[in-house]
């Protein structure tokens, strides 16, 4: 799955192609391509040791950060 950023040109909303699906598809100006459109959600992943490091706190300080999430 190809991923992209809409922006505004003009009175058109426009979808970037990333430089490595243009090469890999040896896509020209002015071809024809085949789209599916959904909004798409992008969530960040951490590196495993950052995610065992976060893990760790949340065990040492679950209250307060409950406590900072509801005020």
């Amino acid at each position: 799955m190809v991923v992209g950023k809409v922006r505004k040109v003009g009175n058109s909303l426009v979808v970037t192609i990333p430089k490595e699906e243009v090469d890999l598809l040896e896509l020209r100006d002015g071809d024809l391509v085949a789209m599916e459109l959904r909004k798409a959600e992008v969530r960040p992943v951490l590196r495993p040791d950052l995610r065992k490091m976060a893990e760790k706190s949340w065990e040492r300080n679950e209250p307060g950060y409950r406590y900072l999430r509801e005020h």
